[in-house]
């Protein structure tokens, strides 16, 4: 999970600031996962078909769950995913392997996980598990009409398939999950520092009032099962064409949001970056155009999600090692221009396809 425009790469100016319930901090997860017990748990589950791990285990890049490209002693390596403890239920992670499978059996690139002895998410000594095929490929060039157009028709084809029937266990992306809850979570968990508190405050609520605004000018949209994620990270490319991977944040959500991570950050460019993405879509799925009066609402749902995200991860000991810059008085100050400005973006109106 990353924001649309973040800054990942920014060296920290001072240390992070306290997260505040530090009376009793709950444990982090994964602390007795170790490569050991990650193939044990393998070997536990395919030794009974006849397959067996080599050992060797690379760390793919997900901070969400612990995910590995591990070695076979026959075939092709493979790649396991460890689910963060607590985060989906059972039942909820079911669901989004049944939606993928449903879009592979009908030859739509998404990568399900494997079905193995009947099942597709395993469980060993308190952890959850799946087991899928490994696919390479490389970043696709969204610069390009074509690449964009390509995409949209398969994002049209997912669509088609989510909107048969919803989730029941999976959450929707909208203003409360995405807006209030995390804005809450922020301010009463001491994340956000005394001196700018008031400021992150006022323009947070400014920037949901703007929310507010934005879906009552787009009327009753119908949210879908959709990927939930699709940014270009989550979208490898072969020569014959994109699949798309990760579909752990999948939910029901307006079929906008499948498409605007897609675009780039200037608004023309936008414009007709959209126009290719609806070329390929139409083919297969009709599009609401009032969907277009979300764009920057869900962007700046996204914003705000996101450093509620970190904070909830901060026990996590992975997340201060790759997000050292996180809850500085920099990144907070960064935060409250950066809502400020998605107050005036959702002012300017919608995107339209040039």
């Amino acid at each position: 999970m990353n924001p649309n425009h973040s800054d990942a790469s920014r060296a920290p100016n001072e240390n992070p600031t306290s997260s505040g319930d530090t009376a009793n901090p709950p444990a982090p997860p994964f602390a007795d996962l170790t490569p050991e017990r990650m193939l044990d748990a393998l070997d536990s589950v395919l030794m009974p078909i006849g397959e067996r791990t080599d050992g060797g285990m690379l760390a793919l890049n997900s901070y969400e769950n612990r995910v590995y490209q591990v070695g076979m002693e026959d075939g092709p390596p493979m790649v396991a995913k460890f689910y963060r403890p607590e985060r989906w239920s059972d039942n909820a992670i079911l669901e989004e392997h049944a939606f993928v499978a449903t879009l592979y059996e009908r030859e739509i690139p998404a990568v399900p996980a494997r079905t193995i002895s009947g099942a597709t998410l395993h469980s060993f000594e308190g952890y959850r598990f799946s087991i899928f095929e490994r696919r390479g490929g490389r970043a696709p060039d969204i610069d390009r009409p074509q690449t964009l157009e390509w995409l949209g028709r398969f994002i049209g084809r997912i669509h088609a398939v989510g909107q048969i029937k919803p989730y029941v266990e999976r959450p929707s992306l909208d203003i409360q999950t995405f807006g209030y809850e995390p804005r809450d979570f922020l301010l009463s968990h001491g994340f956000v520092p005394d001196d700018v508190r008031e400021a992150y405050e006022t323009v947070v609520n400014m920037a949901l009032e703007g929310v507010e605004r934005c879906y009552d000018r787009a009327g009753d949209i119908k949210s879908i099962r959709l990927h939930g994620d699709c940014h270009p990270s989550n979208v490898l490319w072969t020569d014959a064409g994109p699949h798309f991977v990760d579909f752990d944040d999948s939910r029901m959500a307006p079929a906008i949001q499948d498409l605007w991570l897609l675009l780039p950050g200037d608004r023309a460019e936008a414009s007709r970056a959209l126009g290719d993405l609806l070329a390929g879509y139409e083919d297969f799925c009709d599009f609401e155009p009032r969907e277009l009066h979300l764009v920057e609402a869900l962007r700046t749902l996204r914003l705000i999600h996101y450093a509620a995200w970190l904070a909830r991860r901060w026990n996590d000991p992975a997340f201060p090692a790759a997000f050292p810059w996180f809850n500085t008085q920099r990144y907070w100050e960064d935060r409250i221009l950066e809502l400020r400005e998605q107050v005036g973006a959702m002012e300017e109106g919608p995107l339209w396809p040039l």
